[in-house]
């Protein structure tokens, strides 16, 4: 359990010191990635999961072979690259977790992706919405903006559309936006949670600073902004191409998965930054937008409004809502000129 204990951090410990308190099937599609492997063994040292079900067009039984010698309880299945091998890996699935797709290269905006990534994401979902129609279906692939509203169209063309179980996963932004106020303030980043709300691309990115009672002016907040903002760009640079941020990722995607079994299991008030269906700026062409969720047994069980923010974070809100408008436009549209 140490190792557990080591990855999740002293803010996931006490969900170590219990047992899954019921079965939890979880399905991961694209477990052979850069994001996917890490992603499984993480799942697989969590104790809440009691099936793991890793598929992906090439390696899947591979990946299984391996992370199923962890020494924790839970049952790991491959599955064979085939539709039929698709569909049992997702029959019984109560999480569905979608980081397939290609991986940034330098240079490249997540919209660069998108074309690629659509088309793979809008396969992955319609193979969910027809054998997994009731579960929690988690989006890591990128751009998180546009695939999440991919999804939600395929599904309600499979007529199984449920707003409160579809996720976008931007808790990378949170993650990072409380590691680097902590470096930057010299303290301990398991204390520190910014509040992060928007998209999960770019300028879509707000860190809200001042709900935390942190104060930066002038270049330094710039800086700080630029970085969380743009803070995938710092990863794909620094591995010259040959990757992009995949085991942040893979943390993050744990650990959102890990706060909706907790809910599932009976736990409340757990709350999660998440890009889901919100009502919060549909007048503004934006029918998703991340802000704090509380979970619950259903998936969303509350929306937390944006609060009160300074002049600064209003200016940083409007550029993102511009944005984030084209971005989930660009799916919807996608997915009705490309059934």
């Amino acid at each position: 359990m140490f190792a557990a204990r080591q990855v999740f951090g002293a803010a996931q410990r006490r969900a170590f010191s219990v047992s899954a308190r019921q079965n939890s099937k979880v399905a991961v599609l694209g477990a052979a990635g850069g994001i996917g492997q890490p992603l499984s063994l993480l799942l697989k040292l969590n104790p809440r999961v009691s099936s793991l079900a890793l598929y992906d067009i090439r390696g899947g039984p591979g990946v299984a072979a391996d992370v199923s010698h962890v020494n924790t309880k839970s049952i790991v299945k491959g599955y064979d690259p085939t539709p039929s091998g698709l569909k049992e890996c997702l029959e019984g699935a109560e999480i569905v977790l979608i980081p397939a797709g290609v991986p940034r290269k330098p240079g490249m905006t997540r919209d660069d992706l998108f074309n690629t990534n659509a088309s793979i994401v809008r396969d992955l979902a319609k193979a969910t919405a027809e054998a997994a129609p009731k579960a929690n279906v988690l989006i890591i692939s990128n751009p998180v903006n546009s695939t999440v509203p991919i999804t939600a169209e395929v599904f309600k063309s499979k007529g199984v559309y449920d707003p409160k179980r579809l996720f976008g996963v931007t808790t990378l932004d949170v993650v990072r936006a409380s590691r680097f106020i902590s470096e930057i303030k010299g303290s301990d980043p398991a204390n520190e949670n910014i509040t992060v709300v928007g998209g999960h691309s770019g300028a879509t990115i707000v860190p809200l600073l001042s709900q935390s009672g942190h104060k930066l002016q002038g270049e330094q907040l710039d800086a700080y902004i630029k970085r969380v903002q743009f803070g995938g760009d710092e990863v794909v640079q620094a591995k010259g191409g040959a990757g992009s941020a995949t085991l942040s990722m893979a943390m993050a995607g744990a650990r959102f998965a890990e706060s909706l079994l907790k809910a599932a299991q009976g736990e409340k008030g757990v709350i999660e930054p998440t890009f889901v269906e919100s009502p919060l700026y549909k007048d503004q062409g934006c029918d998703f937008f991340a802000s704090k969720v509380e979970l619950g047994p259903n998936g969303v069980e509350k929306i937390h409004p944006v609060g009160q923010i300074t002049e600064f974070e209003q200016k940083l809100l409007d550029v993102c809502l511009q944005d984030l408008s084209k971005n989930i436009q660009k799916g919807v549209k996608f997915v009705k000129e490309n059934p």
